[in-house]
């Protein structure tokens, strides 16, 4: 992993070191977003979840208390692959839930983790700094996670950014994984983006 002289990485996203991380995008949390906001999550989510799928990027989905907070929401739902069974889990950071543990030490070669989900004060930002701390390369989708309030989404990125977090766009993101506009699923990842 490059590091800059502050410390930050510089590298970009590939998919054969990648995996996507799905945080609680549940329908009860939803409900408490703002429309618009709430919008641009689940669309970057599913765009990030059918590109992922498509490049043989690895899913794994979390939900936050299902039992009091909901299902994953049927946006995000119906874009993952059936193989991919959300993680339930009450810890607030997804390492501490031993299936998502277990699942990046079974998977050594993919040390770049990409973050999308709710709430980016709570979870998201909780699981990217034990990432972090794991020495895993944390990528943060900006357009892709939520707060119920703004300023917590603010102050979530301020922190992400001065632990080293890269803060990107999906789109950053799916480009950097295609790398090449002759890879052989540009033009059906360029169709997700219509």
């Amino acid at each position: 992993m490059a590091a800059s002289p502050s410390g930050l990485t510089n590298t970009k996203c590939r998919a054969e070191a990648s995996l996507l991380a799905v945080v609680d995008i549940q329908q009860r949390l939803g409900d408490a977003m703002p429309n618009k906001v709430l919008n641009r999550v689940l669309q970057n989510a599913a765009l990030l979840v059918r590109s992922a799928e498509l490049l043989s990027v690895p899913i794994l989905c979390t939900e936050q208390y299902p039992e009091g907070l909901g299902a994953t929401h049927p946006t995000v739902a119906a874009a993952l692959p059936a193989k991919v069974v959300a993680i339930r889990k009450t810890t607030f950071s997804c390492v501490g839930a031993s299936v998502f543990h277990e699942a990046l030490v079974n998977a050594p070669e993919r040390r770049q983790i990409v973050l999308v989900g709710m709430e980016a004060h709570i979870c998201v930002l909780q699981t990217a700094l034990d990432l972090c701390a794991a020495d895993h390369e944390v990528f943060v989708v900006e357009d892709a996670i939520c707060s119920r309030r703004l300023e917590n989404y603010q102050n979530a990125l301020d922190r992400l950014r001065a632990h080293g977090v890269s803060v990107v766009s999906a789109e950053s993101v799916v480009f950097e994984w295609l790398a090449d506009s002759k890879h052989p699923h540009f033009k059906a990842v360029q169709a997700l983006l219509r």
